[in-house]
């Protein structure tokens, strides 16, 4: 018989009804067997979001992502805040820096301030806040204070830039501590609130925000650049940073406001589970005592994370090696002026915005893994397609298909991770990801600048085509991580 759901005082929410598991289970935990749950007005809390029959208010018809489309797009807005910063960090922070320091080793070496303290800060930040309780969640209070601190130091930096170096240094060094520490959160907020089935799709949405928030931030606020409309008292570059600073403490607020984390009432899921702890939960083997169905779904796991991890260190290292390189491939070979060398990373941007949410919901028709490994034997083929031709408009055609499948992979790569992942490990999840990416973007510049060194920017893109080869041979032994198939409704009995 099926059990109606109650929520902490015992009584039974109008329009909500889960179909407990017959034999508890791991899997059935994971496809959303549950007995009981702390109902809100908001979304509630499942042990992975993947056993929600109906969303808030009951009235929206089963299988549909709709109605999470809204709670989505406001956790998008935390990824917004990271697409307006980043280009008018990355673009302006070095000309800041020659001010001071006429090495361009020198130079790229402080721009890679963010990419080690986000292989360090990212996945210790997301583990704490995995064991964080607070009455706004575990999520949200990083949030609430992390972001809105990173707004105000982003917005400083032209100012200390014009003071002194160790200004600018220390400004830098502190701003990216807290961006970085937020980061973690901010993504782990996605799979905490949205079921386990629609994870491609609300991923699409956030990509796409963070898109947007990207060319917001390199069509509209870089043309702020110089705009004497504050005080004499500021520096001519503060008027964007300023601009984005507000942005991003509006999104902050955003959050904070209407975003809520319900902590869920299955006895034993709020144990605070230690890094040591949630690393032997995701690689260790199981436990011999444990029900046969959870060690066999255990054992696949496993395997099948590593394997994954491995693949996205393999494309994130074609990306970031590749990623450098294309406004000089486009000045020194191709022949374009100066101005125009961010084409490229244009043209890959603005295909991922179009096609991040349809992405989703094609990997979720087709099976993830499968869809991913399609759009790396792609990404293949059209880096292996770039030394043929000298001609502009070809190569650009070849950046927005290049944009088109990267963002496949992106979108549904992180949702296969976190289909794995329990209530207490959603964060570690996160910060595994992040550890593999950003270790990837370390050694990748300098592997690639030598590759072109050695082999010329052919060899730049064959290296990327092979290593994109590499993640879809060793994705093909993955076993886990699909989205679970809708159940259909039972209504509550008495």
């Amino acid at each position: 018989m099926d059990a109606a759901v109650t929520n902490a005082s015992g009584e039974k929410p109008d329009g909500w009804s889960f179909r407990p598991a017959k034999t508890p289970s791991l899997k059935s935990a994971r496809d959303g067997g549950f007995e009981a749950f702390d109902i809100s007005p908001k979304l509630p809390y499942s042990k992975l979001m993947g056993g929600m029959e109906k969303p808030p208010g009951g009235g929206a018809e089963k299988g549909q992502f709709g109605p999470y489309l809204g709670l989505t797009v406001l956790i998008g807005f935390g990824f917004l805040t990271m697409g307006l910063m980043d280009p008018l960090y990355d673009t302006y922070l070095p000309l800041f820096l020659r001010r001071y320091i006429s090495s361009h080793t020198a130079v790229g070496a402080l721009m890679t301030v963010d990419n080690i303290l986000q292989l360090f800060l990212i996945p210790l930040v997301a583990v704490w806040s995995d064991r964080t309780r607070t009455r706004l969640g575990r999520r949200i209070p990083f949030i609430a204070v992390m972001l809105p601190l990173s707004a105000i130091l982003f917005s400083l930096i032209p100012s200390l830039a014009l003071r002194s170096l160790p200004a600018l240094m220390g400004i830098i060094f502190v701003f990216n501590i807290f961006k970085t520490s937020v980061r973690g959160p901010v993504v782990a907020l996605m799979p905490d609130t949205v079921p386990a089935a629609y994870r491609s799709e609300a991923n699409g949405i956030i990509n796409m925000m963070g898109g947007l928030g990207l060319i917001l931030g390199t069509l509209g606020l870089t043309r702020l650049m110089d705009r004497k409309v504050l005080p004499e008292a500021f520096p001519p570059e503060t008027l964007p940073f300023a601009v984005a600073g507000l942005c991003i403490l509006a999104a902050a607020l955003v959050l904070v406001l209407f975003v809520r984390e319900t902590l869920p009432a299955v006895p034993g899921e709020e144990e605070q589970v230690s890094v040591r702890a949630s690393i032997r939960r995701i690689f260790g083997k199981p436990d011999p005592a444990d029900h046969r169905e959870d060690r066999d779904l255990r054992e696949t796991n496993r395997r099948s994370v590593g394997r994954i991890l491995l693949s996205l260190f393999c494309w994130f290292l074609a990306y970031e090696g590749i990623k450098p390189f294309l406004g000089l491939y486009l000045v020194e070979r191709i022949g374009v002026g100066r101005e125009n060398a961010a084409l490229a990373q244009g043209m890959a941007g603005i295909s991922g915005v179009i096609l991040a949410v349809p992405s989703g919901y094609l990997a979720h028709a087709i099976g993830r893994r499968r869809f991913i490994r399609i759009c790396l034997a792609l990404l293949a083929l059209t880096l292996l397609a770039v030394p043929l031709t000298k001609s502009l408009t070809v190569f650009l055609i070849l950046m927005f298909i290049y944009g088109v499948f990267w963002i496949g992979v992106v979108v549904n790569s992180f949702p296969m991770l976190w289909q794995m992942a329990d209530y207490g490990t959603m964060g570690i999840y996160t910060g595994l990801y992040y550890t593999f990416s950003q270790s990837a973007a370390i050694l990748a510049p300098p592997l690639t600048g030598a590759v072109i060194d050695l082999g010329g920017y052919g060899g730049l893109f064959i290296f990327g085509a092979a290593a994109m080869l590499a993640a879809w041979f060793i994705m093909g032994g993955v076993r886990a991580g699909e989205p679970p198939p809708a159940r259909p409704e039972t209504p509550a009995k008495e």
